[in-house]
């Protein structure tokens, strides 16, 4: 996945801001596998107290309690903590669309996206393959570009059915 859980305006940093606001640590929990709880807990009641000492105070007691759910979520997903990544990466285009379907719960937006990429990709794998094909009779060297075609596409599909069926959030957990 790109570089989103981790960044400061990720859904993981959001959560634990929107717990800090309001002084609910349970809205930070859901990001942390279960393990993590009673770590988040602590640390939030240590960086609440931190956090009346001075605005500067309050800056260092924040970012460190992002940074301690950021890494429990993190280890969570099996991944490395690598630290907090700045707001506003490029996510890539389907993350924002993701994001607005979700909040508006509008399926068929995210369905429509998805399809056009696979549609707009297998069009341009596709297409080489009839010219390839009818070629491939004239010698070796067209005949294995013709394989190299096929195969090739064959990979890919594997590979876009392969992420269709992966866990990842939400599915195997």
């Amino acid at each position: 996945m790109p570089p989103h859980c981790d960044s400061l305006d990720g859904p993981v940093v959001r959560a634990a801001q929107r717990a800090l606001e309001t002084g609910n640590v349970a809205l930070a929990l859901p990001y942390v596998p279960k393990s993590g709880e009673q770590e988040i807990i602590d640390t939030f009641n240590k960086v609440v107290a931190a956090r009346k000492a001075s605005d500067v105070a309050r800056e260092v007691a924040d970012r460190y309690f992002f940074e301690t759910v950021v890494r429990i979520h993190r280890a969570g997903e099996g991944a490395p903590y690598t630290g907090l990544k700045a707001a506003g990466l490029d996510v890539g285009p389907i993350i924002p669309v993701a994001e607005r379907a979700i909040e508006q719960n509008d399926r068929p937006a995210l369905e429509d996206a998805l399809l056009q990429v696979v549609r707009e990709e297998l069009a341009e794998r596709f297409a080489p393959l009839e010219r390839r094909r009818r070629r491939a009779e004239v010698g070796v060297d067209e005949a294995r570009a013709h394989v190299s075609a096929v195969l090739g596409l064959q990979v890919w599909a594997h590979g876009v059915y392969r992420a269709a069926k992966a866990g990842g959030h939400g599915r195997g957990h």
